[in-house]
C-alpha cells in the first residue's frame, strides 16, 4: 500500500451526492468569505471520509461471526430481537456496535447465509448508545438464515444525528460473510443477536473492523471469552 493509499480511500456511492453538495456550499462560501470557504472545505472532506468504503480482509473460516459494523462495543446483554422479525420470544445474546461519526458506516454481514426476513420499523432518534435505542429508535432489522437452520439477526439503528438508514439486500438473497448489505447516514449502532448457547469473544469498549474482527465462533465450546484491556 502506498502513502496515497493509505488516506485516499474508495467512496461508496451513497455518498456522491452529499460530497457534491458540501463542495457546491463550500465554493459559495468562498465567494462570500474566504475564512468561511476553508471551513466548508474541510466539513467537505469530512464528508468524503464519512462516506468511505475502504476494502477489507474477511477471515475465510466457516463459522465465524464479524462484526458488521466499525465502531466499538457498547453494550452485551441478553435481549429478544424484534419482534418484525418473528424469531421467537426467547432472548438472546446481544452484541451492540456505536459508530460516531468518524466511522465507516458501510454494514457488512456478519456471517453468511440466507436473507430469510427484512423489517423495517420507525421510531424516535435518541442516542445511539443507550440502551433504549434497541427498541425506541428508527431501526431495519434483518434475519439470516445459516446453512443449518439457526438464525442471526443483524439490526441498523438510527442515532441522534442518523436520519437514513439504507439496506441493500432483499429477502432470498444469498450473502456472503462480510458483504456489504447496507449504510447508515451521520452516527448510529448495529446489533447483532447470537443463535442460543452461542457466546462473544469479544468485550465492552473494544474496537471493532467490520468485516475482520471476529464477534463470535458458531463452533467454539466453552464460556464466554475474557477480554481485557492491555
Amino acid at each position: 500500500m502506498t502513502m496515497l493509499e493509505t488516506f485516499l480511500k474508495p467512496m461508496h456511492r451513497e455518498g456522491y451526492r452529499f460530497v457534491a453538495i458540501f463542495a457546491a456550499i463550500t465554493l459559495v462560501l468562498f465567494w462570500l468569505w474566504q475564512p468561511l470557504g476553508w471551513l466548508g472545505l474541510g466539513l467537505t472532506v469530512w464528508c468524503y471520509y464519512f462516506f468511505r468504503d475502504p476494502k477489507r480482509f474477511v477471515p475465510q473460516v466457516e463459522g465465524l461471526i464479524i462484526s458488521p459494523a466499525d465502531g466499538v462495543i457498547s453494550l452485551i446483554e441478553p435481549a429478544v430481537p424484534p419482534v418484525e422479525l418473528g424469531m421467537g420470544p426467547e432472548a438472546l445474546t446481544r452484541v451492540s456496535v456505536f459508530m460516531s461519526v468518524f466511522n465507516c458506516h458501510v454494514n457488512r454481514a456478519p456471517i453468511g447465509g440466507r436473507v430469510k426476513a427484512i423489517a423495517y420499523r420507525a421510531g424516535t432518534f435518541v442516542n445511539a448508545s443507550l440502551d433504549k435505542a434497541s427498541a425506541n429508535n428508527e431501526r431495519n432489522s434483518v434475519c439470516i438464515e445459516l446453512s443449518d437452520g439457526r438464525q442471526i439477526a443483524v439490526v441498523q439503528i438510527a442515532g441522534l444525528v442518523a436520519r437514513r438508514i439504507v439496506c441493500f439486500t432483499k429477502v432470498g438473497q444469498a450473502l456472503r460473510t462480510g458483504e456489504r448489505f447496507g449504510l447508515i447516514r451521520f452516527g448510529s449502532r448495529l446489533d447483532v443477536y447470537l443463535p442460543t448457547g452461542v457466546e462473544p469473544m469479544v468485550g465492552l469498549g473494544q474496537t471493532m473492523i467490520a468485516g475482520e474482527t471476529v464477534l463470535a465462533d458458531l463452533g467454539r465450546k466453552g464460556g464466554a471469552v475474557r477480554v481485557g484491556q492491555e
